[in-house]
């Protein structure tokens, strides 16, 4: 028997090791290439440098005066850059943590910071100044090789990509594969087509980051084969035994039972709202202008206009911010990926878009209909989106979100943190209206209507979801989730 075994053991060494020796090379041959190009760009080959000009003024004579190929270009460049990048690696390294993956989660973690620190370094070290375009259309702090944006987006999503890829189904892997490298690719093009690197940046960046990604790969193949866990190939990901803990709910779930009545049910609660809110507003703007009650109305902003302060103007900017597009879409991404790790179930993300969703879709259009002027005093901050004052969408965005992860919270578990999340989903919306209506731009009508829209909403699509039928220890649910899928 021990020698069956051992016979099996050796089997598996010589499988990895030739593995290990095809990476190996192609790590190698992508180290090579990036000093090859590395050193090119450092002594200023001209043959490199005329290429690299010519490239970057092409693009820049069809991208300027092209505002619209500008912002789509913006857009697309984004999805490279820390804010982004950041989050996403932040949300996959808590849901790994949160199903007791601590080991790929560590990983995770490990490779990207290693590349942040990588090309930061080599910028300074190499010291290659950003392209001069003719029509400057983007600017970009520090030195321009490699790209950061082109590594850190093949780095980050490729590492989420090695560690989630056992939950993908075989036949939709390629697809996963194409997307990723698809999107990769369009962020490098970008960084070229708003003039801040050359395209040498942007393989400098690309070569680097799959040679970094390679040796962690590696490193992590091998210290797994040394603890006793198999070392499959890459296309099953780095630890294809821990898909059950990894999938982010079991694939026969019906996020609702019955779609079409919950639908109609929820189509009647929004018209219901809607109503309800054309009708306030119509009472507010036209039926009783004049009266003391609206004078009232603007007396309160008037006030807060006149006993401004810059110790409040600057405490009122992170309340500005959190019912702001960026921060409620960032939240909600959050709500969602947090919610399947710790509950195992798609009805909670689908409560939460729904919630988010139609709030949106009240607000725009109750928004529209109304058409309440800004109040007329000075407004602080960035210049307002073009929809009227009642209701307030920053409010009712604040409110709807934190108040759907409050009702998930308190369903989900008895612990003494339901109550912080009860907190917070009184609390932040509260800031984000003192801060609203203290930069001038909405009235405290405008507040009242954005609770006439979020609350109902929010209890109405809890009625029709029910997000978590029953009551349990979010603690044990992860847990006896993960128990059986935990890494060695």
């Amino acid at each position: 028997m021990s020698h069956y075994m051992h016979e099996i053991h050796a089997s598996r060494m010589d499988r990895f090791t030739l593995r290990s020796a095809i990476g190996l090379i192609l790590v190698v041959l992508a180290g090579l290439a990036f000093t090859l190009v590395m050193g090119l760009v450092r002594v200023a080959w001209q043959p490199l440098i005329h290429f690299d000009r010519g490239v970057s003024d092409a693009l820049n004579t069809v991208v300027a005066g092209n505002t619209v190929m500008q912002e789509m270009l913006q857009a697309v460049t984004d999805f490279g850059g820390f804010p982004i990048l950041g989050r996403v690696v932040l949300l996959g390294t808590l849901f790994l943590l949160i199903r007791r993956e601590v080991r790929l989660a560590v990983y995770v973690v490990v490779t990207s910071l290693g590349a942040m620190t990588l090309y930061n370094v080599l910028k300074l070290l190499v010291g290659r100044l950003r392209p001069v375009v003719e029509e400057p259309v983007a600017v970009a702090p520090g030195m321009s090789f490699p790209s950061g944006h082109a590594m850190s987006s093949l780095v980050s999503y490729g590492v989420l990509l090695l560690v989630f890829a056992p939950t993908v189904p075989r036949r939709l892997r390629p697809v996963v594969v194409a997307v990723v490298v698809a999107l990769v690719a369009l962020v490098g093009f970008t960084r070229v087509a708003l003039g801040v690197h050359y395209f040498t940046d942007v393989l400098g960046g690309w070569l680097l980051g799959l040679a970094w990604l390679g040796i962690t790969a590696m490193a992590f193949r091998r210290w797994r084969l040394e603890t006793g866990s198999s070392a499959p190939p890459l296309r099953e990901g780095l630890a294809p035994e821990e898909a059950p803990a990894l999938a982010p709910a079991p694939v026969k779930s019906r996020p609702l039972p019955h779609p079409w009545r919950g639908s109609a049910e929820l189509l009647v609660g929004w018209v219901l709202i809607l109503g309800a809110l054309f009708g306030t507003g119509m009472l507010i703007t036209v039926f009783l202008e004049g009266t003391a009650l609206i004078a009232a109305d603007r007396a309160v902003v008037q006030w807060i206009a006149e006993h401004r302060t810059a110790t409040l103007t600057v405490l009122t900017i992170p309340g500005n911010r959190v019912g702001s597009t960026q921060w409620i879409l960032a939240g909600t991404l959050a709500a969602c990926v947090l919610a399947l790790a710790v509950l195992r179930c798609w009805r909670p993300i689908l409560f939460v878009l729904v919630v988010m969703v139609g709030e949106l879709s009240l607000f725009l259009t109750s928004a529209t209909a109304v058409g309440r002027e800004r109040p007329p005093v000075p407004h602080l901050g960035p210049e307002l989106p073009p929809t009227s004052s009642f209701p307030s969408g920053h409010v009712a965005a604040a409110l709807a979100l934190y108040l759907a992860i409050a009702v998930l919270t308190w369903q989900a578990t008895d612990r003494w943190w339901r109550w912080a999340a009860v907190a917070a989903s009184v609390l932040i919306p509260l800031y984000c209206a003192l801060s609203r209506m203290y930069r001038g731009v909405h009235y405290p009508s405008d507040i009242l209507g954005s609770m006439l829209l979020a609350l109902p909403w929010v209890a109405i699509a809890w009625w029709v979801l029910r997000p978590v039928p029953q009551k349990a220890s979010a603690d044990r649910m992860a847990g006896g989730a993960t128990d059986a899928g935990r890494g060695p």
